[in-house]
């Protein structure tokens, strides 16, 4: 790994991607596609910019009113390889991470033996928000998410578990 991490952009203090004031970033790259997507501008892997990512880690270090990390996109899943090493990085810095994905939990599991980065970066958050965006099931004031078929886990109750357990705050 090259220590760089292609982004489309990020939010340095925001209050409505999770609970808290936490970082965003937004990953460059997404085969989803959703009709009414609202982050199109993300979906090309060629589009935005490179990061350092040991810089990236180090600004939110320093930054003492960030409580939370989400990774958004794009999809944080195609990069996964990154995301999984910053949220390793986060996780010692006893940061809440949340994580948005076009794939459903279930499709991602069915992933996780033949991807180790997928596996490690689940393995490294704390809620995950996942399905594609549907425009058909757009609901006006849904927390934390844009259609009501996206479920927002708690990915350690969850894997504990072994079944699927939502988030509650």
């Amino acid at each position: 790994m090259d220590g760089k991490i292609r982004l489309s952009g990020m939010i340095h203090e925001s209050l409505v991607n999770g609970p808290g004031i936490r970082r965003v970033f937004f990953s460059q790259g997404c085969t989803h596609n959703c009709k009414g997507c609202f982050n199109k501008e993300t979906h090309s892997f060629y589009g935005g910019e490179e990061f350092l990512m040991d810089k990236l880690i180090e600004d939110v270090r320093i930054n003492p009113i960030i409580s939370g990390i989400t990774f958004s996109g794009g999809d944080p899943m195609e990069q996964a390889d990154k995301f999984s090493y910053m949220a390793k990085k986060f996780r010692e810095l006893n940061l809440s991470i949340w994580c948005y994905t076009g794939y459903t939990f279930e499709a991602l599991m069915d992933k996780v033996e033949e991807d180790n980065n997928i596996k490690e970066l689940l393995y490294n958050i704390d809620v995950l928000i996942d399905g594609r965006f549907c425009e058909e099931n757009q609901v006006e004031g849904l927390k934390y998410r844009g259609s009501s078929n996206q479920r927002v886990i708690d990915i350690k109750k969850t894997l504990s578990s072994g079944e699927v357990s939502l988030y509650i705050e």
